[in-house]
């Protein structure tokens, strides 16, 4: 249950896990890869049909991608190329062909591609490298919750990861399209020496250790060429314009200065008008340049055809083309889009056809979703600035900020877990997550933009109703990210509430990327502000959330207090969901300051009013947290009906997660009560379910647990088995705390089998541990399994030793429980190292302390090693 410890040297591995929040910390690196990832490998935009003049191009960086090879002169194959050229000269379209083809051969891409367009000219849209890595991650199937924060950490993951698929035969190339600098696109670059990368930039990017391909404009052979094929693919073979007068066609390739990006939007204004002559247009073209003779030759090219093409097109669609730029994300859906142009989506879908039709804007990734070339972007809105009093552009883009909020509210409704109205914006929670992952990024952006847009109230309700949604992905970057604006916003405004639930939902964000002492001081100042402001019931909320930080840092006593005050103030304001939120925090950390049967208290009130409010969910885990207090208390019979009875809530909810978490739990309460096989049944059910969703942490745990079930089973060697397994997914994750425990556990099975040396090392090793994390009770519970594995080699003096030091330990902590069972174990050294007397006196102490705790099992037995000792000791030696 406690949180990973990390540190120690980096190393990198695949052993078959997932991919771990530990790696953060620059410890060992696990990769388990998922069978397909084919929406990852989706992202590649599709190739134009207009291709070519280039094959001298795609045939050298084909050269360089096919796997590892040694060329003519002896040097291994490159794996990093970057393409240079004008902006408009056809970069991303020759990676994308390029790519595409590299796709078809066998054996050289097995693991597919991934794609990212850093929008590195664009500064209101270029990503960073830690974003950009963010998504990289995300689509190679990383868990939100495994993907740390800082560039160095998500760079050395990202590394690895791909790396492990090189590794296990599925190699995958990597496009980083449309870099602005060597520092933006680096950190995107493999480097284990087998997958390969292109990267395409304005700039010759000769930072990046990587072979070099400068794009040069296409002949007027290749222009024309590109003419002839887009017009056909848009009219059909039977459009012979421009191959019916090749002089109008030079001419227009000669205009369009060889430049793709222009030669295509040419070929789209001669498809939209199909009488239209191809001397018509090359006139029409040369008067555009004639006016633009001041433009450098490439930037006239460009900006003539992006001219005659917008004198083409009709009112409604020139207006939403000048509009389109307002969107402050990387694409626009057809409904946004309505509410930008004031329109039905039907008509907004017909405008946006024409535009694509044009040339003027593409269809995105995502379905619905168009996108503007950086180029047209910038033309479309230095024309919007130009008309912005005839398309009352503010007015456009209130509307669509507008619907961002509204529609996020809506699909914010269907995320909630309590009983309540749903939004019938959307149709289900389905539908609700499909929208926002769709918008994700747009919302994002949108809420980052708006404050200096003169929407501040937009991100403040945005960010609100993201919060669900960013936590349930994972995507922690923009909740802190867009929080921390909120901050902003609300300290420039003086408004001293807004501050206090910005810090609480900043520092909610940053618990979850374990940066706890800056979420301590978060929720602490925001316990503060709303206490001046008598704001209660916002008081114990911050309260709450202080707590649960507190208790990550292992700072109980302060999260006990914390949780108290609380509870009491939501008992106070008669708010029972939130009380019974508090009471469950708070048994949790009393429990962790050995006040269990307090903890017990605690659980019972949660559980009892989650079900009185009809809260399943939070019913099972106050049920779980209960199952817990109570088997610490050895009330086991009432655990496993806890357990249980959290498993079916949570079966019955489909929460396979949390259903793992109690299979497991029932399984150690099972234990107890000797029902060995059915608790090996939960252990191994458990073991399944994380692996299944890949949680390497819980996994282990659960393989640690099963191992001490068959170990009861008397089937030693598979609990040895399990043991190693547990200690080894423990290791690689960097959990020392939990490798202490499965060491400890494990060296119990070797003993078993009789590898008692191993026994023995597995012992030391695990007290070591325990004693560097301050675990004393762990600590003694190692040092006393250490003196029965001494023991068995006759090694009495240091079993004894260890014996001590285990029963000091526990009379330290006041573990009456523990004291008498590393008793116990003493009691065994003794009377096999012949010291009668000695093992007589622990005997009778030991006896003591089990009557005392009422437990009359271990009383018997122990008194039956005393009578065996004292006979032992009055016999003649």
């Amino acid at each position: 249950m406690g949180a990973a410890r990390e540190g120690g040297a980096t190393s990198n591995a695949i052993t078959g896990g997932i991919f771990f929040h530990a790696v953060i910390q620059g410890r060992d690196i696990t990769v388990q890869l998922p069978h397909a990832i084919d929406p990852a490998l989706a992202g590649l935009p599709k190739p134009a049909s207009a291709f070519t003049g280039r094959d001298r191009h795609v045939e050298r960086l084909l050269a360089d991608l096919a796997p590892a090879t040694a060329d003519a002169d002896g040097q291994s194959t490159v794996l990093v190329s970057a393409v240079s050229g004008l902006a408009g000269i056809g970069k991303t379209e020759l990676a994308v062909q390029t790519a595409a083809q590299a796709l078809r051969q066998p054996g050289w891409f097995p693991g597919g591609v991934l794609f990212v367009d850093l929008f590195g000219y664009d500064p209101e849209r270029s990503l960073s490298p830690e974003r950009a890595l963010e998504g990289l991650l995300r689509a190679l199937a990383v868990p939100g919750e495994h993907i740390p924060g800082g560039l160095e950490d998500r760079q050395r993951l990202y590394r690895s990861v791909l790396a492990a698929y090189a590794r296990e035969g599925r190699r995958i190339l990597v496009v980083v399209d449309n870099a602005s600098t060597t520092a933006q696109a680096a950190p995107l670059l493999p480097t284990d020496g087998t997958t390969a990368a292109l990267v395409t930039s304005r700039h010759t990017l000769d930072g990046l250790d990587a072979r070099l391909h400068d794009l040069d404009t296409l002949d007027t052979a290749a222009s024309l060429a590109v003419l002839d094929q887009a017009l056909r693919h848009a009219r059909g073979t039977d459009d012979t314009r421009f191959t019916d007068d090749t002089e109008a066609a030079t001419v227009i390739a000669r205009l369009c200065a060889g430049l793709p990006l222009a030669l295509r939007i040419a070929a789209a204004l001669l498809a939209a008008a199909p009488a239209r002559p191809a001397s018509h247009l090359a006139a029409a073209l040369r008067a555009e340049h004639t006016r633009l003779d001041k433009l450098a030759r490439p930037d006239r090219a460009v900006r003539a055809a992006f001219d005659l093409s917008y004198q083409h097109l009709t009112p409604g669609q020139a207006r939403l083309f000048r509009l389109f730029p307002l969107n402050p994300g990387p694409d626009l859906a057809t409904d946004s889009a309505a509410r930008l142009a004031d329109t039905g989506p039907d008509r907004a879908e017909e405008l946006l056809q024409h535009l694509a039709e044009a040339h003027l804007i593409e269809p995105a990734s995502s379905w619905g979703h168009w996108r503007m070339h950086d180029l047209v972007r910038l033309y479309a809105d230095e024309h919007g600035r130009t008309h912005a009093t005839p398309d009352q552009r503010d007015k456009a883009r209130t509307r669509l900020f507008t619907h961002y909020q509204d529609a996020t509210r809506a699909a914010d409704t269907h995320l909630d877990t309590l009983p309540g109205p749903r939004a019938p914006r959307f149709p289900d929670r389905a539908a609700a997550l499909r929208w926002l992952d769709a918008e994700h990024a747009n919302l994002t952006a949108t809420a980052t933009a708006a404050p200096a847009l003169g929407h501040p109230a937009i991100t403040t309700s945005l960010t609100s109703h993201l919060a669900q949604y960013l936590s349930y992905r994972r995507h922690f970057d923009d909740w802190i990210l867009l929080t921390t604006t909120v901050l902003t916003i609300c300290r420039e405004a003086g408004d001293r509430h807004g501050e206090g639930q910005a810090l609480n939902s900043l520092g909610i964000a940053l618990a979850e990327v374990r940066r706890f002492e800056e979420a301590i001081n978060a929720h602490a100042q925001a316990a503060t502000i709303h206490g001046e402001l008598g704001d209660r019931q916002s008081e114990g909320t911050m309260l709450t959330n202080l707590g649960l930080a507190l208790a990550e840092v292992r700072r109980f006593e302060e999260a006990v207090s914390a949780h108290a005050q609380a509870a009491a103030i939501f008992r106070e304001l008669g708010d029972r969901h939130r009380e019974s939120q508090a009471l469950n925090n708070l048994g949790l950390a009393l429990r962790e300051t050995r006040r269990v049967q307090e903890a017990i208290g605690a659980h019972t009130e949660a559980a009892a009013i989650f079900r009185e409010l009809g809260d399943r969910q939070r019913e099972s885990q106050a049920l779980g947290n209960l199952g817990l207090a109570l088997r610490e208390m050895r009330r086991f019979e009432e655990a496993v009906n806890a357990h249980t009875e959290a498993a079916t809530i949570q079966r019955e909810l489909g929460d396979r997660h949390r259903e793992g978490k109690s299979l497991n739990n029932l399984g150690l309460a099972l234990r107890e009560m000797r029902r060995i096989e059915e608790a090996t049944g939960a252990h191994t059910e458990a073991a399944a379910v994380f692996r299944e969703l890949g949680d390497r942490h819980r996994e282990g745990q659960a393989l640690g647990n099963l191992g001490l079930a068959l170990r009861e089973m008397r089937r030693f060697q598979e609990a040895v088995d399990a043991g190693a397994r547990a200690a080894a997914v423990f290791r690689e994750l960097g959990d020392r705390h939990g490798e202490g425990q499965a060491l400890n556990n494990l060296g119990l099975a070797l003993r078993e089998v009789r590898r008692i040396e191993e026994a023995i090392g597995t012992h030391t090793e695990a007290a070591a541990i325990f004693r560097e994390l301050g675990d004393r009770h762990r600590e003694g519970q190692a040092l006393a399994n250490l003196g029965l594995a001494l023991r068995k080699m006759r090694r009495f003096d240091e079993a004894v030793d260890a014996g001590t030091q285990a029963v000091a330990i526990f009379s330290e902590l006041g573990d009456r429980h523990s004291e008498a069972q590393a008793l116990n174990c003493l009691g065994l050294v003794w009377a096999e190292g012949r010291r009668f007397e000695e093992a007589v006196n622990v005997y009778t102490k030991t006896a003591a302390i089990f009557r005392e705790l009422g437990d009359s099992q271990r009383e018997e037995a122990t008194l039956i090693l005393r009578a065996h000792a004292q006979r032992a000791l009055s016999e003649p030696s």
